[in-house]
Order: structure tokens, then C-alpha cells, then sequence
């Protein structure tokens, strides 16, 4: 008889001390574990649903215990140590133990090093530090994991920050080349370090020890399978897969209706267009400033009879001075501070951002939104400063109503989503779709569209976002963007930032979401002292506004994405139905193909589009990988080549390589203008 191990409700648990193991089947072929030292297993499911009732296969045995459910097995021994198994019976993962044990039932490896896989440190009066280990893998690739600010597509000796920042997002979903995904369901702030000898999460501060595990014979099956667990994207509207016209910032109504006009005299396809920050009266008003913007009613029904949709940003602000401040101060609606003064963000004003993770500021937020914006006809948020962007990252100084930042603070920018889907839905708004500055596990099901941040304008920065688009895919957020041209700088008439947008909006072009957006220079001055007149603007950041060379660019390629959109449709009915990224490695598609696992500068665009940008300046060529088992044909020069070999190919400046796989039914007319 083994008295660690007993079976609860389809779950294996295991009781040592004052730890609670449970190991449960949580959706086809995977596991949720959770353990703590509390006295009991919270509830809370943060990014995960409930899962269909699954019967799993659980054997005790006299040293062990074992957990099977479809393609994945657990193996827990009497000292505590898991291990995680394919259907093959190979090892996916296996917890990283070295310590000593004493007891004769303990049939393990010895070490004088005495580190246990799953450490629980208590903080003096209160909860514990967490460090889960497992064992490293010298071969293994790992993807995923959200947004840096880095090159990297490969993740595995890299170290990561768990924590939301401007530009950076936490989507804490690993997807391994050894046949596993793996959710680290813990919104606390914490890093990961997948290094070559050991790989550890950690966070300062929990409750409990929370992840859901993964077994799949490709990278698909993986995503469909977390996809399910966590949720899909609504079905995208249509208009959202055309072009998004934005810049930092439209100071009038009339500015920005000129705008709309002009791209209509010049009959270029523009679906959205956008009205950013400073277009208020205060932040935390809620509310058009109409001495700027005198007539939104009048101005939302010319777009639509344009055919344009309008997208507002909101920032979560509330300004100390704002007609809201006091009454959502009363309520407890805003994030509140464990130590110094209650400013949680200074810019252009002492503000506090609302407290998403409480419903009752959600709804208080949306109820002002719903009576200023949407039901005057606006359908589509901008949902800035999602992090929050605190001015200062005292992870530890800010509390909200769900606990502690440390504890909880990941969530943020899912609940802050949930705000705005959650209101559209009970309006009976179909396709929710809101851009989002930051995201968690789950996000994707309140309709985020997550962009990466105020990010360089640079040749460096275009490459980092390579990587993010793809990896933000693989963790589960199909709708990414970023801001064409990079958002911090760039002067519209240098020949050099010419150069650097024209690379980026032909990589855009081939994103989730074709969309314009930069600060530029020079600045202009502002039209007031308060209200929508004290924020200046950037320089002119419209198709028109980089020369006639690059405008016929820019041209050629927004004509591409409309001759696409029947495809691109068809690509974000796959991600509504099953989580699949419209962006992804070489590998998604090809996965028997082990040099498609170490092409870091090539994607594919559903599963027909191979596209290779071109990221450094002045390159005119460029070598590139073409996936084995295929034909492929270049839509440039319409020449054939057989998959399996690396090719040298042109690149001049009006077009990047684009290949289309044999069979398909896209043609290459499609990618002339």
C-alpha cells in the first residue's frame, strides 16, 4: 500500500507534509498541476477554462505513481519528483531534484546538493517566494512566451522578466520542440530562465504553484490544444483586415477628416482610421473635448459613409483633477499604492489608473465609454497603457482589488480587455476587436489586438519585431501588430528613415493587422493649454508623406493586402476556430523539416505565403531558405524552385522576396499592383 498517493475526482494527489500536489487531465491530452503549503487549493483558474470532463488512467504503485491521459503521461514518485512522458513513452519534462532522502520507499537519485524541484520559501508573515526546476535539455528550441524587445526567435538560453512593461509583454506559454507546450498559470511578477543546465520559473511572491502542461505530435496540435484551453480570438471584421491609417496625433476633427479625404481623392483602400490620446477633456473623462472636436457624431457618420470604421484610444488614466477622480476614489475603484503618494503615473498630470481587476471599476469605465464614444457609432478601442506603464516599476508598491501587483499584477491587461469585450458583448456587438498595448494568457479571448509598443525606428527595432510577431503568435495571440516605421522618431524626409519605413510597411503588409503609426519629427507645437489642445503632435505620417518613391511603394503594397483579403479571411476564420497564428515560423508548417526549426529571418502567411523581409539597410539581396517537400514560386520574378535548399534572391527597394507554395490557389497576380 503507498500512502502518499490517492485519487480524488479524476485527479492524482499527493500529500507529504504540509504540501498539496494535484496532477488532473485539463482539456485532450494535457494536465494541470497545482500544489501550495496553505491550507487549501485556491480555485481561481486565471488563464485557463474549465475543461471538459475527461477520464483519466491513474495507477498507484508501490514507488510511484503514474497519471495518463491520451498522449501525455505523469509519473510521480514517492519523493515527490515529476516526470513527463509522450506517448512514445520519452521524456517531455522532467523536474530538476538534487537532495538527499532518507526513507526506503525513496528510490531516487542521491545529492549532497539538497534542491528541491518545487520550492516554496515563506515571506515572513505571509505567502512564499516560488522556484519550480527542470531539467535542461542541451538540443531543446523554445518559442513563444509573448514580447521582447530582442532578436531572438529561439528562447532557449535566454532569461525572461515575468512582468508587463512598454513594449514588453508577458504571455507566459512555451511551445518546445520536444513535443510540448507548457502555461506558466500564474499572473505574478517573476522571471524564467530556460538555461543550458537547469530551467526555472520563479515569482516573489504566491500562493500556490499553477501550470498546464501539453502533449502534441506537431507544433499544430500543440496550438490547437492551448487554444482550446485558453480560448480563441472572436472571428475578425472584415474591415479590420485592411489598412489602418494612424500618427501621433490628430489635433482636430477637421485634420482628421482631411485625412480620410484625401486617401479617398486618391482612391487608396484605408478600412480605419484613428484618433490617439489628448483628444479628451481630462484623463479619466472619458469624453471627446469639443472644443477640438466639435461635432464626433457628424464626424463618426462621414467616415462610415466613407466606408471608414474610427478607432479611439483610451488611455486607463485618471487624472487627479478629473470630474471622475473623487467619486471612483470613494468607490475603490482605483489602483492604490502600499507606500508613498497615490501617483501612479505622471504624465501631463498627477494620474491613477482604474482598477481592472475589479468589476465594479470595469463597468463603471465602460458605462462612461459606452455613453461618449460607442453609442455615438464608435465600435473599435485603442486600449493604451495597458501594463499599466507605471512611471516607476515598483512592482511591489501597487495593490488592486484581485491582491497585490506581485501577486496578480499580469492579469491587468487581460481584465482591462475584459472591460471593453465584455461591454460590446452585452450591446450584442459581434467581431469585438480592441488594440491593446499589452496581454497575458487569455487576452486573445476579450478580442485583443496586442501591437508591440512605442518602439526605435530603426533597422534594429524592425528585427526585434520579427521575432516578436511570431513568438506573440505561438503564445497564443494571433492578432499582432506594430507600428510601421517604428514609433520613436524618424524625420519624413531623410533618405535613411525612407528607406527603413518602405522595409517595414512591406513586412506589414504580411502581419495580422496592416496598421500606420509613428511619432515623427519635427514636432508641432500645441493649440492650447488644456484639454485636446495640450498634447503637441508629431510630423505628417501619411502614405503621401515620404516622397514619390516610396509612395508608389506603399501603394503597390496596400493593393497586395486588398487582392489578399479573401485569403486573409480565411486565415482568421483558422484562428478564431483554433487558435492558429496567421504569422509563423517555418517550422508550424513544416515541422519534419529540421532546418525550418533554425530559420530565425523567414515565416510563413498562412500556410501558402513564405515572406522574407529584409531587415538591414541598403541590402538589395538576400538568402533565404525555401521548406523541403514543395515547389515554390517567387511572385516577383515568377521563376520555380524545389524546397530543400537555401537560394540567393533579389530584394530592390520596391519589393521584398514573397513565394507561394505549388498548389495553392493564390496567384501571383495578386502581388501586382
Amino acid at each position: 500500500m503507498n500512502n502518499y498517493f490517492k485519487v480524488e475526482n479524476q485527479r492524482l494527489v499527493r500529500l507529504y507534509d504540509s504540501e498539496k500536489l494535484w496532477v488532473e487531465p485539463w482539456g485532450e491530452n494535457s494536465f494541470r498541476v497545482r500544489a501550495t503549503h496553505m491550507e487549501a487549493m485556491q480555485n481561481e483558474d486565471w488563464a485557463l477554462l474549465p475543461p471538459e470532463d475527461i477520464e483519466a488512467d491513474i495507477r498507484i504503485y508501490e514507488e510511484k505513481a503514474v497519471i495518463k491521459n491520451g498522449k501525455i503521461s505523469a509519473e510521480i514518485t514517492n519523493g515527490g519528483k515529476i516526470t513527463f512522458f509522450n506517448s512514445k513513452g520519452e521524456i517531455l519534462l522532467e523536474e530538476f531534484v538534487r537532495k538527499r532522502d532518507k526513507r526506503d520507499d525513496v528510490k531516487e537519485f542521491k545529492s549532497a546538493l539538497n534542491i528541491e524541484a518545487r520550492e516554496f520559501k515563506p515571506i515572513l508573515g505571509g505567502d512564499y517566494q516560488l522556484t519550480l526546476r527542470f531539467e535542461s535539455h542541451p538540443n531543446e528550441k523554445i518559442f513563444g512566451m509573448g514580447q521582447y524587445q530582442q532578436s531572438n526567435l529561439d528562447l532557449k538560453n535566454c532569461t525572461l522578466e515575468l512582468a508587463h512593461r512598454n513594449s514588453q509583454s508577458t504571455v507566459p506559454f512555451a511551445l518546445s520542440s520536444l513535443g510540448y507546450g507548457f502555461l506558466w498559470n500564474n499572473p505574478a511578477i517573476g522571471k524564467v530562465a530556460f538555461s543550458k543546465n537547469i530551467t526555472e520559473w520563479f515569482v516573489q511572491s504566491t500562493k500556490q504553484l499553477d501550470f498546464w502542461i501539453t502533449s502534441g505530435d506537431t507544433p499544430a496540435e500543440i496550438e490547437k490544444q492551448y487554444a482550446k484551453a485558453t480560448g480563441t480570438v472572436p472571428m475578425m471584421p472584415d474591415y479590420a483586415m485592411g489598412f489602418w491609417q494612424c500618427k501621433l496625433r490628430y489635433q482636430t476633427q477637421e485634420e482628421l477628416l482631411n485625412v480620410a479625404r484625401e486617401y479617398k481623392r486618391r482612391n487608396l483602400p484605408i478600412s480605419v482610421i484613428v484618433i490617439d490620446y489628448f483628444h479628451w477633456t481630462n484623463q479619466g473623462d472619458w469624453k471627446f473635448d469639443l472644443d477640438y472636436w466639435p461635432d464626433p457624431d457628424g464626424m463618426i457618420q462621414e467616415l462610415k459613409e466613407m466606408g471608414i470604421e474610427l478607432m479611439i484610444s483610451i488611455w486607463p488614466t485618471v487624472d487627479k483633477t478629473s470630474e471622475n477622480y473623487e467619486e471612483m476614489l470613494q468607490k475603490g475603484l482605483l489602483v492604490r499604492t502600499d507606500r508613498g503618494i497615490r501617483t501612479t503615473m505622471d504624465f501631463l498630470g498627477n494620474t491613477v489608473f482604474f482598477d481592472a481587476t475589479n468589476p465594479d471599476a470595469r463597468k463603471y469605465v465602460w458605462e462612461k465609454a459606452k455613453k461618449n464614444y460607442y453609442d455615438k457609432g464608435t465600435n473599435l478601442f485603442w486600449l493604451d497603457e495597458a501594463e499599466p506603464e507605471y512611471s516607476i516599476y515598483d512592482f511591489d508598491n501597487y495593490r488592486y482589488h484581485k491582491g497585490p501587483n506581485v501577486q496578480v499584477g499580469n492579469i491587468y491587461p487581460a481584465m482591462y480587455a475584459k472591460t471593453f469585450f465584455d461591454g460590446m458583448k452585452e450591446e450584442g456587438h459581434e467581431g469585438i476587436i480592441n488594440l491593446v498595448r499589452s496581454a497575458w494568457a487569455g487576452s486573445q479571448r476579450y478580442g485583443a489586438l496586442v501591437w508591440s509598443g512605442d518602439i526605435d525606428s530603426s533597422f534594429k527595432s524592425l528585427r526585434n519585431q520579427f521575432s516578436i510577431g511570431l513568438n506573440m503568435g505561438l503564445a497564443g495571440i494571433p492578432w499582432w501588430t506594430t507600428d510601421i516605421g517604428g514609433f520613436h522618431g524618424g524625420y519624413p524626409d531623410d533618405p535613411s528613415f525612407r528607406e527603413c519605413i518602405v522595409r517595414w510597411f512591406q513586412f506589414g503588409a504580411f502581419c495580422s493587422v496592416f496598421r500606420l503609426h509613428g511619432d515623427r519629427e519635427p514636432h508641432s507645437e500645441p493649440l492650447g493649454t488644456s484639454g485636446g489642445g495640450l498634447r503637441d503632435s508629431g510630423a505628417d505620417n501619411e502614405v503621401w508623406s515620404y516622397g514619390e518613391e516610396a509612395y508608389n511603394i506603399f501603394k503597390k503594397y496596400m493593393t497586395i493586402r486588398e487582392n489578399l483579403r479573401p485569403y486573409i479571411t480565411k486565415l482568421m476564420v483558422e484562428a478564431h476556430q483554433d487558435g492558429t497564428p496567421p504569422m509563423r515560423p517555418l517550422f508550424y508548417d513544416f515541422p519534419k523539416d529540421k532546418e525550418a526549426w533554425d530559420i530565425e529571418d523567414t515565416y510563413m502567411f498562412g500556410p501558402d505565403i513564405l515572406v522574407a523581409p529584409i531587415f538591414y539597410e541598403g541590402e538589395r539581396s538576400r538568402k533565404l531558405y525555401l521548406p523541403e517537400g514543395q515547389v515554390w514560386k517567387d511572385v516577383n520574378t515568377h521563376k520555380t524552385y524545389e524546397g530543400g535548399q537555401f537560394i540567393e534572391c533579389s530584394a530592390p527597394l520596391e519589393s521584398i522576396p514573397v513565394f507561394l507554395r505549388e498548389g495553392s490557389e493564390l496567384s501571383v497576380n495578386l502581388f501586382e499592383e
